[in-house]
C-alpha cells in the first residue's frame, strides 16, 4: 500500500523580494512498512521534506497524498488532526516536559485524544515498557541519560499507534553507544510492528539501518537506493 506520495512538490520561502526554492520538483513514493533514511548536507531540503510529509508545512505547488488523500490543500485544523492521529514525531532535542515524569510525558498525546486517565496510564506504561524503561516511569527527564530521554520521546511518539514515525536527527545529541541502541529500537519497531519509519540523518552509520536511502542536494533528490 502506498502511504506517502509526493508529486512535483516545490517549496519556496519568500523573504521580502527574495525567493528561496528549498524543494525543487520532488516526486517520491513511500510504501507502508518501509524503513527510509533521508540524507543530505545542511540546506539540502531534507528537513523541509520531512515537515511536509509530517503535515507541519504545505507545498508551494505540487501535491502530497497521505494514504491516498490529497492533504496538500488541507487547512491548519485538518493537518493538525492528521498529525495527532497518524504521525509520531521524534526530535533531536527530545522535547520532554521537565516537570513531568517519564510516564506523564508519554501520556500527553492520549490526553489530547480524550482517553480516560486509567487507560492513559496503562497504555503509557505498556509503551514505556516496550522501549525498556518501565522502571523509570516515575523519574523526571533531568534524572535520565540522553539515551533514556530519547526512549521516552519514542514511547510518546508511539503511544497513539501512529501510521508512520518521523525522526529528525534522533541520535544527534547522543554518544555512539546510545545512538546504536536508539536505532535498534527503530529497527525493531519497523520489523516487529511493520511501522513505516522515516529518519533524517547526516550520519552514514545511522543511515545504514534503513533499507532505503534517499539523498537530497540543493532541493533535489540525487539518489534513491534500496538494500
Amino acid at each position: 500500500m502506498t502511504q506517502i506520495k509526493l508529486e512535483n512538490v516545490v517549496k519556496i520561502y519568500k523573504f521580502g523580494d527574495h525567493e528561496l526554492k528549498v524543494l525543487d520538483n520532488i516526486s517520491i513514493i513511500i510504501e507502508k512498512g518501509e524503513f527510509v533514511c533521508i540524507m543530505g548536507p545542511s540546506g539540502s531540503g531534507k528537513s523541509t521534506f520531512m515537515n511536509i510529509v509530517g503535515c507541519l508545512d504545505t507545498p508551494t505547488s505540487g501535491k502530497y497524498f497521505f494514504e491516498g488523500v490529497d492533504v496538500s490543500t488541507f487547512g491548519l485544523d485538518e493537518l493538525a488532526e492528521i498529525r495527532n492521529k497518524k504521525i509520531g514525531f521524534v526530535f533531536q532535542q527530545f522535547n520532554l516536559l521537565p516537570k513531568a515524569t517519564a510516564l506523564e510525558n508519554v501520556e500527553l498525546p492520549l490526553i489530547y485524544a480524550g482517553i480516560s486517565a486509567k487507560e492513559r496510564k496503562e497504555k503509557a506504561f505498556e509503551t514505556l515498557s516496550w522501549v525498556g524503561l518501565k522502571e523509570k516511569a516515575n523519574v523526571y527527564p533531568r534524572q535520565l541519560s540522553g539515551g533514556q530521554q530519547q526512549r521516552v520521546a519514542i514511547a510518546r511518539a508511539l503511544v497513539n499507534n501512529p501510521a508512520i514515525i518521523l525522526a529528525d536527527e534522533p541520535t544527534g545529541n547522543l554518544d555512539s553507544k546510545s545512538s546504536m541502541e536508539i536505532m535498534e529500537i527503530f529497527k525493531r519497531l519497523n520489523e516487529e510492528q511493520g511501522l513505516t519509519t522515516i529518519i533524517v540523518t547526516h550520519e552514514p552509520d545511522i543511515s545504514s539501518f534503513g533499507r532505503r536511502q534517499i539523498r537530497f542536494l540543493d532541493g533535489k533528490i540525487v539518489s534513491d537506493t534500496k538494500k
